[in-house]
């Protein structure tokens, strides 16, 4: 049986597999991405995909405190689209 990669969401603090979360990433050079192949180079941090909970680490500036670095409201947006998308 294939061991299910967990990690945990910053804002719920839940554990959860990593396909329930959207992976950012800040780049090597400084560049804030949103990674849906879970293997980019860089700091990372996760948060789960569910609108109420992206809109509180839009809010609170979570990633910011987390990555180093400003993040862009456009991260926090292209999330909550793809979240609608489904």
């Amino acid at each position: 049986m294939k061991k299910i990669p967990i990690r945990k969401c910053l804002i719920s603090n839940e554990n959860l597999p990593k396909e329930e979360l959207f992976r950012v990433v800040r780049t090597p050079s400084g560049e804030v991405i949103l990674d849906n192949t879970y293997k980019a180079n860089g700091r990372g941090a996760y948060i789960k995909k569910n609108e109420e909970i992206i809109l509180k680490a839009k809010q609170k500036k979570v990633l910011d405190h987390v990555l180093g670095v400003k993040v862009d409201d456009s991260i926090y947006d292209r999330m909550l689209m793809f979240i609608k998308m489904k």
